[in-house]
């Protein structure tokens, strides 16, 4: 969380030019593979999230969060929650 607007809309344009660290950034690209094809992640992409700082028990919160807010909005999507 963060009330620094500048870069809040530097990571709604693209957080991988946003001035982030290097762990963040690292994770980020964890998640958005983990978004996109969880088919793709693989021993590489938590060895990656280790050499930046992780350890296991926060590459599983890293990996269910991200999980459950794909799952949620899903749901939303397909209930049509919010849609007027």
């Amino acid at each position: 969380m963060t009330l620094d607007r500048s870069l809040v809309e530097a990571l709604e344009k693209s957080y991988s030019t946003a001035p982030i660290d290097e762990r963040d950034r690292v994770m980020l690209d964890y998640v958005v593979k983990l978004t996109k094809d969880a088919t793709k992640c693989s021993k590489q992409d938590i060895e990656g999230l280790h050499t930046a700082g992780f350890d296991d028990r926060a590459v599983l919160q890293i990996t269910l969060i991200a999980s459950w807010f794909n799952y949620i909005n899903r749901v939303a999507d397909a209930l049509g929650v919010g849609r007027e």
